[in-house]
């Protein structure tokens, strides 16, 4: 080999192997697999119908399976709050175990839906995996351990045993159609309903939110833990675990990174959403509880990707919001920097209330990406929309 191509190859092969990634990415198929990570789980040596293995009670959890409006089959996990539980141990721990073909007829299912104060947190995870890969099973525990919420995880569509592939309308519907199981086959009224959303499931969450708020459906709360303003833009700087630059390096050429853009498929505007959400409650004079957690030391979605979504939403209270550009940047800066108190050197909180409609936005010093699911703010989030925190305001 010529010494000037043993020179060129820890160069070429990177480069070869990054162009490559990039013309596999353009197609629909391969990008959907990059960006959802369906397939990247771990039921080959886990059994999910098996809710034990990750600490939960005998039957403290139903594994159960939905239909979606276009004959997708969903797969769910119905997780009773553990004071609850406690209270029908012997009962529950009698059921049979394992996947319910008919939840309704369950014991789990009877306590949730004859209890006229039942209150539900639909949980949407981020992309990859399924309902109990990872870390997922221990935000759960945190969020029933003591409380008296009850929980809804579903996998999307190509996810886990969920059937189908995953498309951004897909993913909409089968949240709407766990919304619809919740108000409709479990009897829960909206304003016990939180929705609760991770990564990729807070752009779920605000697309699902924005969808019923045009029906003058009023949720609890939405809260979304790490989100982004939109794929697209999120993805110009995204670097996976912080460290491996997916689109970065071509932020040198912003006409060749804005062509690749030009290329994904589902757009995730929450940015967008968000601004047409908190509009449209405000238009009919509803109620929103919006909260934004995100960890300083997130590697994965930068933190002040919260910082575009708290200005649209902010900007959605402005009236006529859908034909005007809203606040002027600086204005709104300024405003919010007088809503808001700081935590600490990389910590603050900003609440931003317009009627009914409340708009928080919060920033941790820790959790990472994952981590933070389990840490106190998405937890006293939960409290605050259900307006369980001790204040007076709900």
């Amino acid at each position: 080999m010529p010494p000037y191509w043993a020179a060129a190859l820890p160069v070429a092969v990177p480069l070869a192997i990054y162009v490559l990634f990039l013309a596999l990415a353009a197609n629909p198929f391969f990008q959907r697999n990059f960006i959802y990570a369906h397939r990247i789980q771990t039921l080959w040596w886990s059994d999910v119908n098996l809710p034990q293995t990750w600490g939960f009670a005998k039957n403290q959890v139903t594994p159960f399976s939905l239909t979606t409006s276009d004959h997708e089959t969903l797969y769910a996990w119905h997780i009773l709050p553990l004071p609850l539980y406690s209270k029908h141990e012997n009962e529950l721990s009698a059921q049979s175990s394992g996947f319910s073909p008919n939840i309704e007829e369950s014991f789990n299912f009877k306590l949730l839906s004859e209890d006229p104060s039942a209150r539900l947190v639909l949980y949407l995870h981020g992309n990859a995996g399924h309902v109990a890969q990872g870390w997922r099973p221990s935000s759960y525990h945190v969020l029933t351990e003591t409380s008296t919420y009850h929980i809804l995880a579903i996998d999307y569509r190509g996810f886990g045993h969920s059937t189908g592939s995953p498309t951004e309308k897909g993913l909409i519907l089968d949240a709407s159609a766990a919304v619809d199981w919740a108000i409709h086959t479990a009897g829960i009224s909206p304003d016990r309903i939180v929705i609760l959303g991770q990564s990729l499931g807070t752009a779920v969450a605000a697309a699902v939110a924005e969808r019923y708020a045009g029906q003058g459906v009023d949720f609890a709360g939405v809260i979304m833990v790490a989100g982004f303003s939109s794929l697209p833009t999120m993805l110009s700087g995204y670097a996976i675990a912080g460290w491996v630059p997916v689109l970065r390096p071509l932020k040198a050429w912003p006409w060749l990174l804005q062509k690749v853009l030009g290329f994904v498929v589902d757009k995730w505007e929450s940015k967008q959403r968000l601004r047409e959400l908190v509009h449209a409650v405000k238009a009919r004079g509803g109620r929103l509880r919006l909260h934004l957690v995100h960890a300083r030391n997130d590697w994965d979605i930068p933190y002040h990707e919260d910082d575009k979504l708290f200005a649209a939403a902010v900007n959605g209270t402005v009236d006529g919001a859908d034909g005007m550009d809203g606040m002027d940047p600086d204005i709104l800066a300024e405003q919010k920097e007088q809503r808001t108190v700081r935590k600490g050197k990389d910590a603050f909180v900003t609440l931003w209330k317009d009627g009914d409609v409340q708009i928080r936005q919060e920033l941790f010093p820790s959790g990472g990406h994952n981590d933070i699911m389990t840490y106190a703010p998405v937890t006293l989030a939960v409290l605050r929309s259900f307006a369980l925190d001790g204040t007076a305001e709900p």
